[in-house]
């Protein structure tokens, strides 16, 4: 890929981004992991691999206004028109389509091409780890969601069977599920080394939470009954 190909793609994906969780930083994270990952296998198309990376989360702002929407879908269908618009050939285009479809952790629509597992690997490892950690609370932050949900008895909730989105919910359902996802040995050996991390800060932060909620519940408990 030449450099004015790159910048066309890459003035466009800066156009798209308006979500601070999933900004033009988090997409050249996911460029920086594929290329990481893509050394390690062979016979990638770069091309499709930087394209796919750059486009690949620029349906956010349609989700995000329809939540029925998803994301991965309308990204895909965009980037092929852009690149249809802009002259590049349709094979390119469907190839490039297709990895941005199915970058999304659905079963009923896993990665099929090499370049497409390069891509879905590189953007599960920027929800891994420590990084993960920040960008789910600083989504949760966006769209007023809570730390944690409290449970019928007056106790935190761990997240673990929680219907009602909150931090705790998403890292039981999603974060802590992660690890075991990857396509590529590059890309599993990185998120290993992330697990840890992520795992400490939600124990940590359960732990801080419920203590106060215990501590506290009983405290007030006595000095009402006064």
């Amino acid at each position: 890929m030449d450099r004015g190909t790159y910048k066309l793609l890459e003035n466009f994906m800066v156009c798209c981004m308006k979500d601070t969780a999933h900004d033009k930083e988090h997409v050249y994270r996911v460029l920086y992991h594929a290329l990481e990952i893509a050394k390690t296998e062979n016979n990638v198309n770069y091309d499709i691999l930087i394209a796919a990376c750059l486009l690949h989360d620029i349906g956010r702002k349609e989700q995000f206004e329809n939540p029925a929407l998803c994301h991965a879908i309308v990204g895909g269908e965009k980037a092929y028109q852009f690149l249809l618009a802009h002259g590049f050939e349709v094979s390119y285009a469907e190839q490039v389509k297709q990895c941005i479809a199915s970058h999304r952790y659905r079963q009923d629509n896993p990665p099929q091409s090499l370049e497409a597992k390069i891509l879905f690997d590189a953007d599960k490892l920027d929800a891994a780890g420590a990084v993960g950690i920040a960008r789910t609370l600083l989504y949760k932050g966006i769209v007023a969601e809570p730390l944690y949900s409290i449970l019928p008895d007056g106790s935190v909730s761990t997240g673990e069977n929680d219907i009602t989105p909150s931090f705790f919910q998403e890292y039981k359902y999603k974060l802590e599920n992660l690890y075991s996802s990857f396509y590529t040995k590059k890309a599993t050996t990185i998120a290993k080394g992330r697990q840890y991390i992520a795992s400490e800060f939600y124990n940590s932060l359960y732990q801080e939470v419920n203590s106060s909620y215990q501590n506290g519940t009983n405290e007030l408990e006595n000095l009402l009954k006064k």
